[in-house]
């Protein structure tokens, strides 16, 4: 498959490589879609991710004493993992829940939601001081940075909790990706 290789041996370790990048890219998306319950991107994308692993494991094997070979396996595997993160992270699938704590009213920061078309839950709750707002909203991962900056602009001093949501159930999404209820 690789005889191209016995005429330009240097070439080895770039395979090894970026076929490493490649394949470590994929398993970490992979993970991402299981976790997700994304049950027809997974084995497809781990389809192509072992069959990368067996190419470039073969090559390594076949040359097995090459030093530059180990070097470019490992080296790959490193940057694959940031690799596959950045691509994670530009993909940003799922939902994060949103939970803010403010002791200012909560009705300002609430119509700024609804506003920029996020849904939000209000409960009243007890802290260790005072009364406190506790809003919660559900928003896809790329929308998080613009609630996080609709929190700080309100109030600085908020206190806020994200977690990643694995499903969710019901309601719509408007223009700017928030679950809302159905109407």
């Amino acid at each position: 498959m690789f005889d191209f290789l016995q005429a330009y041996p240097w070439a080895l370790p770039l395979v090894i490589f970026f076929g490493r990048i490649c394949d470590v890219t994929l398993g970490t998306l992979r993970i991402i879609f299981v976790s997700k319950g994304e049950k027809m991107k997974a084995p497809i994308v781990g389809f192509f991710e072992v069959f990368i692993w067996v190419v470039v494991i073969s090559q390594i094997f076949s040359h097995a004493n090459d030093l530059t070979a180990y070097l470019a396996y490992a080296g790959g595997y490193a940057t694959g993992n940031f690799v596959g993160i950045l691509v994670e992270n530009k993909i940003a699938l799922g939902y994060f829940l949103i939970r803010i704590y403010t002791k200012k009213g909560s009705a300002a920061l609430i119509h700024e939601l609804n506003t920029n078309g996020f849904g939000s839950t209000h409960i009243r709750g007890e802290g260790a001081i005072s009364e406190v707002s506790i809003i919660e909203t559900v928003v896809s991962r790329k929308s998080e940075r613009r609630v996080v900056n609709l929190v700080t602009t309100f109030d600085p001093n908020a206190f806020y909790v994200i977690t990643d949501i694995r499903s969710k159930r019901k309601g719509f999404f408007s223009a700017a990706g928030a679950p809302r209820l159905g109407k």
